[in-house]
Formats: C-alpha cells, structure tokens, sequence
C-alpha cells in the first residue's frame, strides 16, 4: 500500500516531464502550419509539387527546431516568435 501511492504520483508526473511546457509545442505547431498553408496557397496557384513539398519540409524542420530547442516562448516578444514561425529567426538567436 505504501508503494501504490508513489508509484502513481511518479507515473502521473511522467508524461508532464516529457513537455518542455515552455510553449515551444504550440509556437513549433504555428510555424508547421505556415508552412503548410503557403504549400496548399503554391499548389493551387499552379506551381510545382517539388517546390510545395520543399515548403513543407523546411516547416517541419522548423517545426522541430522549435520543439527540440525547448525555448521559452514568454520570454520571447511577438515579433520574435514571429520571426520563428517565418523562419527569419532560429531557436538559437
């Protein structure tokens, strides 16, 4: 009995360990879909599946620099998570 209840605790706590919680899911997520949205906007305006697909692509890198950086998205002005979601600004700068 004295063992259930730490062992909960430690599994409840586990998933929330996982999560930079610092916004940077969200602010990632934007930036992918961005990029998706302008692949979308290409196709439809007649332009090449490769250069919609290079679009997408550099938006799920960007997608996972974002994630992978665990930046504290707060701290940041809008125009900067802007820049990030544009691309113009890397986690790093």
């Amino acid at each position: 009995r004295n063992f259930i209840a730490p062992a909960l605790l430690i599994l409840a706590a586990a998933p929330l360990a996982a999560c930079g919680g610092d916004g940077d899911d969200a602010l990632g997520d934007r930036a992918e879909e961005k990029a998706d949205a302008q692949a979308d906007a290409m196709r439809a305006n007649g332009m090449s599946e490769a250069s919609a697909d290079a679009v997408e692509d550099a938006g799920d890198a960007r997608e996972e620099a974002i994630d992978d950086s665990d930046v504290d998205v707060d701290a940041l002005t809008p125009g900067q998570q802007n820049a990030m979601v544009n691309g113009s600004m890397t986690p790093a700068q």
